[in-house]
């Protein structure tokens, strides 16, 4: 079906994208000082600007949003083809986004009013289905989700960075201002702590962002507003509780976003510096200008570009200044609530930008989301001065940090003072706010309905995407892989979305729907042992042997302080020790570096599972240490391929059978 565009569709979203403007990075001195110098004069421009309400917009407001979606292979992995989908697409809409296994679609902005929330949900389906229809020619299928369960560290390699050059430009100005490596660490459930040699880790998260135009006058109400109620609409639409076959956060987005993408040095981290990546530090309080001018006093330069746009002379013929250095400079800072400044037919206008949302479950879903998003912003604008007056900024900061920690179960400070449940307070109070906002607004009274029935049927049952997928990953059986469990999430999730229900509709999963085993073997990551046991070099051998009687385990790895592999003790090696102790009646205590192998035989996760097998059966060895960036992260024994061996049996026996 095709969507009737809006009367007046500005292509204020075009502005933001990664690709739009020719950019290098800002490391030479020279262009660092030229740009920056350009960057100065802007904020001058801006702050003159907002004076002269004439050059702004007057028109109707409007909404738009940005919608991100995984390309994935028929295992559930993430398929590497968005260059090649995209050369085949014509439609303007779709877009590179950051890793090759990326898409994002920008949905054209319309009218805040009637049924701009209806329009919007039609637009989205036909964009995602339209990407689904060309991604199944290179083997793939689109899925929306806020974190792929099947991503492995092997994927978020730079090898996979879309091939557009200011990608490459941001990977290295942020790694450079990283020190060459970043550090992810969550806890959750589970936890993860590794190590990236560039931002790639930001393409594990897709998200739905939505746009909000306000007027000058309106745009600190507007933005403390959203502000505010960003922590119970995120705690309404998680989507992303596992990462690394980990779970973790109920919107893990949150978390590695931040620690991918800080850009900020130990020093700052020390100090309690705000990252790239914020919610911000306090209630705005006079214009647009504080957050831009705290973003580039916080921020280094990271891309730069030639201006040759004099704002002042702009203003001085009456006209809008682009701000190219400005905007250049704001789309290299992430706050979860974005100012953005755009120039559209010759008038300036404002922006929030929210990007906290999740993609998925379903469209519907993040639409509802949406509505609810816009509808609490409207409803709590009139009350700005008073609840920022009444509630800490530092209490609205833990609320978004709780939401995304622990979804509908999060405690949140509200206005009232009180602490509340996030699913009792959107029922009890903050559905029927959002219901009157979005009425204030002209929004058809079916849409508001139909739309915030559904965020009330998540708080009610107390499911959202991120509850279902947990609630599936437990439903797997235990004895089944990281790989297994994984892929199945993908598989049933590409299922149910298909029917384009909401989430909270979707069927619990059952033990008949686990994907096929093999999807859980492919590589040694999917089924090596991660729970280790091992010793230092200068431990004592008779602690080696009592792990291996203990754990009733074959092979103890030795490792240094830092985590590295340093050798291997052997039961055969105990054996030879055990005799030879007999046989000199040696009684002085022997310590593991006389008797561990040093010359080993090592894998990476990514090693595919026959190239592992051929491996210890070409070296005659009954154990492959399984290393990453030179450390210790598991191992594969022969026990460890025994399930694929039966597995493989099984089937081969079936189809005789058969």
């Amino acid at each position: 079906m095709t969507v009737p565009l809006p009367a007046v569709t500005p292509p204020f979203l075009r502005e933001t994208q990664m690709g739009q403007l020719e950019v290098t990075g800002a490391r030479d001195p020279e262009r660092y000082r030229v740009f920056s110098a350009a960057l100065l004069r802007d904020l001058d421009a801006l702050e003159r600007l907002l004076g002269r309400a004439e050059l702004f917009d007057t028109g109707p407001l409007h909404i738009g949003a940005e919608q991100e979606m995984f390309l994935v292979d028929a295992e559930g992995r993430p398929k590497p083809v968005a260059p090649e989908v995209l050369a085949e697409l014509s439609d303007p809409r779709l877009v590179p986004e950051l890793a090759r296994f990326n898409l994002e679609a920008n949905l054209s902005p319309r009218v805040l009013g009637s049924t701009c929330l209806s329009e919007m949900e039609r637009e989205g389906e036909e964009l995602v289905a339209l990407a689904d229809r060309h991604a199944r020619h290179h083997g793939a299928r689109v899925l929306l989700i806020g974190i792929l369960p099947t991503i492995e560290r092997g994927d978020l390699d730079r090898r996979f960075l879309s091939p557009n050059p200011r990608y490459a430009e941001l990977d290295e100005a942020l790694m450079q201002l990283r020190g060459g490596s970043l550090r992810c660490h969550v806890k959750g459930i589970d936890e993860v702590d590794a190590r990236f040699d560039s931002l790639m880790p930001e393409a594990a998260n897709t998200s739905f962002q939505f746009h909000l135009q306000t007027r000058t006058a309106e745009f600190v109400p507007t933005y403390n507003s959203a502000q505010l109620a960003i922590a119970p609409v995120l705690a309404a639409s998680t989507n992303s509780p596992l990462w690394l076959g980990k779970r973790l956060w109920h919107e893990t987005r949150i978390a590695v976003f931040q620690h991918t993408a800080d850009g900020i040095s130990r020093g700052q981290v020390a100090r309690g510096h705000m990252a790239r990546v914020d919610f911000g530090t306090r209630w705005l309080e006079h214009s647009i200008l504080e957050l831009f001018r705290e973003d580039v006093a916080r921020f280094r330069v990271l891309l730069a570009r030639a201006v040759e746009e004099d704002p002042f002379a702009a203003l001085a013929r009456g006209e809008a200044p682009a701000l190219a250095a400005l905007r250049l400079h704001n789309g290299t800072v992430w706050r979860w609530n974005r100012p953005c400044y755009g120039v559209v037919d010759g008038k300036a206008h404002l922006r929030v930008e929210m990007r906290a949302l999740p993609s998925g479950p379903t469209v519907i879903d993040e639409i509802a989301s949406s509505a609810l998003f816009l509808g609490l912003v409207l409803a709590l604008r009139p009350d700005e001065r008073s609840f920022t007056r009444r509630l800490d900024f530092s209490a609205a900061r833990e609320n978004f940090v709780a939401a995304a920690r622990h979804g509908l179960g999060a405690e949140l400070q509200w206005i009232d003072g009180q602490r509340r449940n996030a699913a009792d307070l959107l029922l009890q109070e903050l559905l029927p706010l959002a219901r009157a906002g979005l009425a204030s607004a002209g929004i058809e009274a079916g849409d508001i309905e139909r739309l915030l029935d559904i965020v009330a049927e998540r708080a009610r049952t107390r499911r959202t995407g991120s509850a279902w997928l947990l609630s599936a990953h437990a439903a797997l059986a235990e004895e089944r892989t990281s790989g297994e469990k994984m892929a199945t999430l993908v598989q049933t999730s590409l299922a149910r979305a298909a029917t384009k229900e909401p989430v909270h509709t979707w069927a619990p999963l059952v033990a008949g729907e686990a994907a096929p085993w093999f999807h859980g073997y492919r590589t040694l990551g999917q089924f090596m042992t991660r729970d280790l046991f091992t010793v230092r070099s200068h431990d004592l051998v008779d602690l080696a042997a009592g792990m291996m009687q203990w754990r009733k385990i074959r092979h103890v790895p030795v490792e240094d302080d830092e985590g590295r592999l340093v050798g291997l003790v052997t039961e055969r090696a105990f054996l030879r020790h055990a005799m030879e102790a007999l046989r000199t009646q040696r009684t002085t205590a022997v310590q593991v570096a006389e008797i561990m192998t040093k010359e080993l035989i090592t894998a990476s996760p990514e090693t595919p599972t026959l190239e592992a097998i051929e491996l210890m059966r070409r070296h005659r060895i009954g154990c492959l240490p399984v290393v990453e960036n030179g450390v210790l992260v598991g191992i594969a024994t022969e026990k460890d391929f025994l399930p694929v061996a039966a597995h493989a049996l099984r089937e081969r026996l079936e189809i005789a059978g058969a």
